[in-house]
């Protein structure tokens, strides 16, 4: 009968009549069953049941407190599925066994007592339990299984980040920890903006590719040291469609997705008078907007060949001066409440 059974099942029996419980016992252990914990003592019973792992308790209502109804109170915070509860008792009227089994019992059986009947209602409980543990056991190596997954494409993502940003910071004479800055600004300012955690995570690793469009300009046009022609910045400004074509290969990849959104969208300005589609407002995306802001920020405080670098409040001015012009002025102040935060980040990765 019990076949398919852990025949290891942690069994106990609770009644204050020993005749009883010794039935039960000798019947549960004639097939195969092995460990079975019987308790007279109502009290007991509950204190180790509290204390200890088990798999099925048949449990008598009628006993000196406390009694089976109390014992089924204390104990309804368990699984009801891998604990299971049989109440076996005289107390065979209607009223009582609604009760029982609202208060959490899975079963009920009247003594005087069936013993094929006990057996079978035992192993349909042990069936429930041990059916319910193979599944949270198979859930929780699921659950592992993707999580060890999930590392291996972040760390995949990080790589393809860092690939992409660092061939983009060299055509740009910048550093791969420039770009990086970029991304980390990104994430605190999409943070301050409401943005799930996930979706700061992936601005973190794809605003750093946002200028890798570069590898597709020419030296001559992307190092010249004084003003561009008019042909040379239309050419220039060509770029971020090239790093929307390097980016966006379809793959389903979200970390590349918004890279190549950023990446086409991280020029356009706020009036509109931005490039290369000349988006206006809240037209231009989420991640165009805020990489933008933090891309310029971030270009201020660096030295160039032509300048210094610019002190945090003079940056900080510039993006105030163009609030409502080249930047969405709501991801200005946010960002502008972020500075101090802003600037340990930078300290961090200088």
């Amino acid at each position: 009968m019990f076949s398919k059974i852990n025949t290891e099942s942690e069994i106990v029996i609770i009644d204050d009549v020993s005749l009883n419980h010794r039935l039960l016992e000798s019947c549960l252990r004639a097939y195969g069953l092995r460990n079975i914990r019987t308790f007279s003592d109502s009290a007991e019973g509950l204190a180790w049941l509290q204390s200890n792992p088990w798999d099925l308790l048949l449990l008598d209502l009628y006993m000196p407190a406390p009694d089976g109804f109390e014992i089924l109170e204390r104990l309804k915070q368990r699984s009801r599925t891998e604990s299971p509860i049989i109440i076996v008792t005289a107390l065979n009227d209607p009223q009582n066994r609604r009760k029982g089994l609202e208060m959490g019992a899975n079963d009920f059986v009247c003594k005087p007592i069936d013993l094929p009947e006990v057996l079978l209602r035992v192993r349909s409980c042990l069936e429930l339990a041990q059916a319910t543990r193979l599944l949270r056991d198979a859930n929780v190596e699921l659950e592992r299984k993707v999580e060890r997954r999930t590392a291996q494409l972040e760390a995949g993502y990080q790589a393809i980040a860092n690939s992409l940003g660092r061939a983009a910071s060299y055509r740009g004479n910048d550093t791969l920890n420039h770009v990086r800055r970029i991304g980390d600004c990104a994430a605190l300012l999409a943070k301050a903006v409401g943005m799930s955690r996930q979706w700061c995570e992936l601005i973190r690793l794809a605003a750093p590719m946002h200028d890798v469009g570069n590898i597709g300009i020419d030296d001559a046009i992307l190092r010249k040291p004084g003003v561009l022609t008019a042909r040379e910045r239309e050419i220039m400004q060509d770029h971020p469609r090239i790093g929307y074509e390097i980016l966006h290969d379809n793959s389903g990849s979200p970390v590349t997705d918004l890279a190549a959104e950023i990446a086409l969208a991280h020029h356009e300005r706020w009036d509109g008078t931005g490039y290369p589609n000349q988006l206006q407002g809240e037209a231009i995306p989420l991640s165009g907007r805020i990489t933008a802001i933090c891309d310029v920020y971030e270009a201020l405080r660096m030295p160039r060949p032509y300048r210094d670098a610019w002190s945090a409040e003079r940056s900080q001015a510039y993006l105030c001066e163009q609030s409502g012009r080249h930047f969405d002025p709501q991801l200005v102040d946010n960002f502008c409440s972020l500075l101090d935060e802003i600037e340990v980040e930078r300290l961090r990765l200088l």
